[in-house]
């Protein structure tokens, strides 16, 4: 990876809907190397995917928390059965396993407090081998879906 696919990273960072002939005169090439180097940064994983940044407010789901999540077994069996119906929520935005304890983080919206409420209590509190969630709710983004650094 090279300067020039950094600067081809940042700019689709900034705006993922850049046309080629747009991306190439930012980063200085013509279009037909620039659509090979956006292939290939595809091609490789690099680039993972495109996709729209909705705000989560305009679609009903203002209410966010961060749920710290304390395992009562850990062994292989209940933590792949955990991650498994975590990812089946989908009202869980990010979901991280950490090193120490807490075991897990993950990021919930919701439409309100009694919405996260329910949830916490009708789904989040009986996945596999939980012993104990401890919530956090955010009052502020400060920085959010923030670019990579190129």
């Amino acid at each position: 990876m090279d300067r020039v696919d950094r600067k081809i990273l940042a700019e689709l960072q900034a705006d993922g809907r850049l046309t080629l002939t747009d991306l190439a005169g930012r980063v200085g090439l013509s279009v037909s190397p620039c659509h090979r180097r956006v292939r290939e940064l595809e091609q490789s994983g690099v680039i993972r995917g495109y996709c729209a940044v909705v705000d989560p407010a305009a679609v009903g789901l203002g209410f966010e928390a961060l749920l710290f999540v304390t395992m009562r077994q850990e062994d292989r069996e209940t933590l792949l059965a955990f991650e498994a119906a975590v990812a089946q929520i989908p009202n869980v935005l990010q979901a991280q396993r950490l090193f120490g304890d807490p075991d897990y983080l993950l990021r919930i919206v919701t439409a309100d407090l009694s919405a996260y409420q329910r949830l916490e209590d009708d789904v989040l509190a009986t996945l596999p081998g939980v012993q104990r969630l401890n919530s956090t709710l955010v009052m502020k983004n400060i920085v959010a879906e923030r670019p990579l650094p190129a």
